[in-house]
């Protein structure tokens, strides 16, 4: 199973889009967001892909009833505030936003964390777990905008990255 992620969209539509595009392409049936959506709007790209997505809050999305509303009601996908944990294809993930807001025998509580909050792509392990950040979707603070796919059976991730000539808007 292939599994997309993303964090830090701040509604920046056309790159959410073309991420989700390249995920799909990849091989990526679900997206699983690490917060900071900003406003409902930015689910759009995501619900016209019929992309099923998990994800939790993040520190900027001031409307979170109105981020509910159009998940839930929009395309079926369901929002938490973080940290969230749950199991995936024998896998038990944990998503949150700042990974500092999180206990180190929660992480390892887990095989896979996927968080955002410093905008830059990571991967690392500790213990058996696999611990990724896909970077900011966004591109607004380091000029590409960033995503992730992760096979979920092998625990390879596969960073996405786009052109910057293409997104200097």
């Amino acid at each position: 199973m292939r599994i997309g992620l993303m964090a830090d969209s701040h509604d920046r539509i056309p790159a959410i889009a073309e991420l989700v595009r390249l995920m799909q392409e990849g091989g990526a049936s679900m997206l699983i967001h690490a917060g900071d959506y900003c406003a409902p709007f930015s689910l759009s790209p995501i619900e016209a892909a019929n992309m099923s997505l998990s994800g939790v809050f993040g520190r900027n999305d001031g409307d979170t009833q109105g981020l509910l509303a159009k998940a839930t009601a929009g395309f079926g996908a369901e929002l938490f505030e973080g940290p969230h944990s749950f199991d995936l294809g024998g896998e038990r993930v944990l998503v949150v936003h700042d990974i500092g807001d999180v206990q180190l025998r929660s992480i390892e509580a887990h095989s896979i964390v996927v968080h955002g909050f410093t905008h830059q792509q990571e991967m690392k392990s500790r213990g058996d777990t696999l611990i990724v950040n896909p970077g900011e979707a966004c591109g607004w603070l380091f000029g590409s905008p960033k995503a992730a796919i992760l096979d979920l059976d092998t625990k390879k991730v596969e960073f996405i990255t786009l052109d910057p000539a293409h997104w200097t808007t």
